[in-house]
Order: C-alpha cells, then sequence, then structure tokens
C-alpha cells in the first residue's frame, strides 16, 4: 500500500486559494471556491479564509504570484492553518514547491473529491474504482506529493543497477494499477451479468448534480432507504429498486452525482458504475432550482452526459427544492397573484424548452409528487409500448 501525505483530517482548519484568469472570471472562482468550501467541509474541514490572484496564466512553479505565496503564508502563520487547497489541478513540482513555502499541508480540487469519494466508498467495486482513480491521479505527482511507498515485493533483489527510488516507486504505482483495472474487468463481468439477470423491465436512472436530491427522489418513489445527506456526493454506488406504479413495474437506479473540474481519472474509473446511465432507457435529470447557478449544473450533468453517451436518451428534468425556491424568491409583501404569475412564467419557459418534459417538485416537502409519478408512469409505459409492445398488462 501507499503511505500518502496529503490527507484532509477532522476539523482541519483551511485556506482556499482560487485563480483568476482568462478562462475564468472572478464571478466564476468565488462561485467555485464556494463549492471548494462545501467540498472541504463534506471532508471535515472548515474553510476559514479565501485568496484569490489575477493572472494571465497560472504560474509554473507556485500557480499562484510569489507575492500572493507570501500574504498565504504570512496568513497561515499562527492562525492553526494545517491545510491549503487549491481549487484547479497542481502539478507534483508545484505541490512541492508550495509546500516548501508554506511548511503545510497543500491539496488540488482533484485530490479533495479524490478523498471524499475514498471515505463515502462503501461496495468492493467503488472502493476499487476509487483506488485506481488514486494511483492514476498521483503517478505523475510521485516526485511532489509521496514520500514513501512500502515494498510489497520486499526489497532484496528488487532494485535493478541503477534504478532509483523514484523510479521504482513508479514501476510499484504502475503494477498497482495494471491490478486494479484486472480486479475492476471481473466485477464489471459481474456486474454485468447482474443487470442481465433483471429481464425485460423499463430502466429509468436518477441522474444530476451533486447534492440536488436524486437520493431523497429514490426514497420517496421506491419506499426504500438509501443514504441521504445534506452533502457532496453521499451516493457513490449505483442502487438499483423495482418500483410499481399502478400496474406497471421498472427497474430505478440512484446514481452518483457530477460536480464541476470532476477528476478526469474518477470520470473514468466510474464508467463502470455509470453503465446504469448508459443502459438506462430514461433518465431523471434532477436539478436543485434553489441554486442562484442551477442552469450552470445543468450543462455540467449534460456535458458529462455527451461524455457518456446518454446525452440522446428520453429525459423527464426535475425542478426539485421548489419551497426553498420560493423562500429565497419571494418577499413577504407579494401578492398570492404576483407570486402565482412568477412561478406560472417559469413553468411556462422550462416547459417550452423541454418540450414539456419537466415537473415542479419539492421531494422534502413532498410537494407536487403525484404529477411526478403520473409523469414517470405515462413515460415508462409509453416505452414498454414501443420496446415491449407483448407486455400489455403493463401498459392498459
Amino acid at each position: 500500500m501507499i503511505e500518502k501525505n496529503q490527507v484532509v483530517a477532522e476539523d482541519e482548519r483551511a485556506v482556499l486559494v482560487g485563480l483568476i484568469h482568462k478562462e475564468q472570471t472572478e464571478a466564476q472562482v468565488n462561485e467555485y471556491l464556494d463549492e471548494l468550501a462545501f467540498l472541504a467541509e463534506t471532508a471535515g474541514a472548515q474553510a476559514v479564509k479565501r485568496f484569490t490572484q489575477r493572472l494571465p496564466h497560472p504560474d509554473r512553479a507556485t500557480f499562484i504570484g510569489k507575492g500572493k505565496l507570501e500574504e498565504v503564508r504570512q496568513y497561515v502563520v499562527g492562525k492553526n492553518v494545517s491545510l491549503v487547497i487549491f481549487d484547479d489541478e497542481l502539478t507534483g513540482s508545484q505541490i512541492s514547491n508550495i509546500q516548501k513555502e508554506l511548511k503545510i499541508k497543500v491539496i488540488d480540487r482533484s485530490d479533495l473529491i479524490l478523498d471524499i469519494f475514498a471515505r463515502r466508498a462503501r461496495t468492493a467495486q467503488a472502493k476499487v474504482q476509487v483506488e485506481l482513480a488514486q494511483y492514476q491521479y498521483i503517478l505523475p505527482r510521485l516526485r511532489g506529493m509521496w514520500t514513501h511507498l512500502e515494498r510489497q515485493k520486499g526489497g532484496i533483489g528488487m532494485r535493478g543497477p541503477g534504478e532509483t527510488e523514484i523510479e521504482t516507486d513508479r514501476r510499484i504505482v504502475k503494477d498497482k494499477i495494471s491490478l486494479l483495472r484486472k480486479r475492476l474487468a471481473e466485477i464489471d463481468k459481474q456486474s454485468l451479468t447482474q443487470r442481465k439477470d433483471r429481464g425485460e423491465y423499463i430502466r429509468v436512472a436518477l441522474v444530476g448534480y451533486t447534492n440536488v436530491g436524486k437520493s431523497t427522489i429514490m426514497n420517496l418513489l421506491s419506499k426504500s432507504e438509501v443514504f441521504a445527506e445534506n452533502k457532496l456526493f453521499a451516493t457513490l454506488d449505483t442502487t438499483t429498486r423495482k418500483v410499481v406504479f399502478e400496474q406497471t413495474p421498472f427497474l430505478l437506479s440512484d446514481t452518483v452525482g457530477f460536480i464541476r473540474k470532476l477528476p478526469h481519472h474518477l470520470v473514468e474509473s466510474f464508467k463502470s458504475t455509470l453503465d446504469e446511465v448508459r443502459e438506462s432507457d430514461i433518465l431523471m435529470h434532477v436539478v436543485d432550482i434553489s441554486h442562484p447557478k442551477y442552469e450552470d449544473q445543468i450543462e455540467v450533468v449534460n456535458r458529462t452526459l455527451t461524455e457518456l453517451k446518454a446525452i440522446d436518451k428520453p429525459t423527464i428534468l426535475i425542478f426539485n427544492k421548489m419551497d426553498l425556491y420560493e423562500k429565497q424568491t419571494f418577499d413577504e409583501w407579494l401578492t398570492e397573484d404576483v407570486k402565482t404569475d412568477i412561478l406560472n412564467q417559469l413553468k411556462e419557459s422550462w416547459q417550452h424548452r423541454t418540450n414539456g418534459n419537466c415537473v415542479f417538485i419539492s421531494a422534502t416537502e413532498r410537494m407536487n409528487i403525484e404529477e411526478l409519478r403520473k409523469t414517470i408512469l405515462d413515460k415508462v409505459m409509453q416505452m414498454y409500448r414501443e420496446r415491449y409492445p407483448y407486455k400489455s398488462e403493463y401498459f392498459f
């Protein structure tokens, strides 16, 4: 196993660092840092300070400029801060250089997300996927981020003539990646067999940005107890339940949430888990409409679905957390007629944009759930008619 020196500890105090450059505006960076703070909280750390700097491009040696780095160093001294989190990916040499200057732990957004995934993994498949992503992420950063590798094969005779310790470390990591890929392939075969054994049921998959309420909706529709929490990536493992509306059965799956700047290796490793999305017949794209940037989150999810080659599937857009949206949007002095007009305009706009394939609900308040059930049932029965016309008992 690898002993990694970048671990987020519980109750750790952290500072966040973001860069404003030609591809990121100040408003975007502030929004990303809000999300980074939530990620830190999910991992158990407390974000106590933010630093941003405007540069045309990241500094090759230290990502941010020397002056800003000194500003960060002066702040962390005496403030009981033990962790600095950068919102963009750092190279191994950048991590090494920054740590030398600050004398405390330095990680980036990808490393933080990987740490959260490692904590949340429960099944053998999720654990292997996360471990594979960690090794793939670390391999090009070995020199800057790793301090020691235990020699699982023993020390005597292991190192060839003239081979340096870092070369040996790289070889061990590459061997581990190869082993994990083989193990994941075996698990994938078992998962494929399980999916084939489910019979001719229409498959519906819940997708969406992380923390939009997918698991809460899953529990509501399937009357099951899927883990749901107000933290990012509460669900890693795909959960599938058989659901029956009236006399029509279908399979409903909850999947891992998407997020901006999701580490590429994580997407690659979790593609087997996301097979549930690719093989589904209908997607239920859940949106947190109370989030100020919910349309940006829709775009992030759509880009990921495009990467998974699942963007063209029949989709129901579910706008969740309408209760929070109304609290945030409506002032006390607004009349009920004005509130109704505002809501109607919102709904009509999205009905037009989605050709009527959207529903507005609050899962926690059980608001408009019957309309959601009817919308899903109509889609499922339509799919049975097209896919399995001989199963007339499901749609009459």
